[in-house]
């Protein structure tokens, strides 16, 4: 399966976007001899045209750069795309990580780091984006492409939420947490149980966790502060709680 996944990864484009041309060479060599298509920016407002324009299958985004710094970029994209981002970076604070992924950012590479891994994560993150939406193909349509839990309903397929009658806008990885956490109400889960069953890694920052569940509960909870549906069980995870239908 995994070769027939990377088979449909020849060809996709991405995206490069740093002001040092020597990390633009080196990442598009490596990129190109595994099957991807590159464009390349240099500045903020460089990459933001070719994202609207070219529509990349994933950007790898400099945290630093002239222009605007690679947060604001990123914040921008989102307002209109669910493109997946790699975050390239130097600066190695929690705040800085807390922040590109508050941002939309899918995952991070330090500063310095090998090309050869680089590629690798860009398989990774494709990988997962080819996955769902294989899945919201496959299932659109179906009544197992939906899932209902008093007033909120998940359409898998076409990858909406509305919780009583309001359409939420969520982003992708947002969308995937509250789906696998829907699919199984009641059940406990680690911070290192969603970073495997949500994100697909088998380790990783776990703060990426905690900044997702803080976002998403900012949007399907009545109150953020005092949560119901997506619950904290102290020692251990979370847990999804059913809402109660109004009616």
């Amino acid at each position: 399966m995994a070769a027939d996944a990377d088979l449909l990864l020849d060809g996709r484009l991405v995206l490069l976007v740093d002001d040092d041309p020597t990390v633009l060479e080196v990442c598009r060599s490596y990129l190109e001899q595994a099957g991807f298509r590159v464009a390349e920016a240099a500045d903020a407002f460089t990459a933001l045209e070719r994202v609207e324009r070219e529509r990349p299958d994933l950007v790898v985004l400099d945290r630093m750069l002239p222009g605007l710094d690679g947060i604001e970029v990123c914040r921008r994209i989102r307002a209109s795309s669910a493109v997946p981002i790699i975050m390239l970076t130097a600066l190695g604070a929690e705040d800085d990580r807390i922040a590109g992924l508050e941002a939309g950012v899918d995952d991070y590479l330090a500063k310095p780091f090998s090309p050869r891994e680089l590629t690798l994560r860009v398989r990774t993150v494709l990988r997962r984006a080819l996955a769902v939406e294989t899945v919201g193909a496959v299932t659109a349509g179906t009544p197992s492409a939906v899932i209902e839990r008093g007033p909120l309903r998940i359409d898998v397929g076409a990858r909406t939420v509305d919780l009583g009658g309001r359409r939420l806008g969520l982003t992708q990885r947002e969308f995937e947490l509250l789906t696998f956490l829907a699919r199984r109400p009641g059940t406990v889960f680690s911070r290192e149980d969603l970073l495997a069953g949500v994100w697909g890694w088998s380790h990783g920052d776990l703060s990426t966790v905690t900044v997702h569940v803080r976002r998403l509960r900012e949007k399907i909870e009545t109150d953020a502060a005092d949560p119901r549906l997506l619950v904290t069980v102290w020692g251990y995870g979370y847990r999804f709680d059913p809402p109660e239908d109004a009616s």
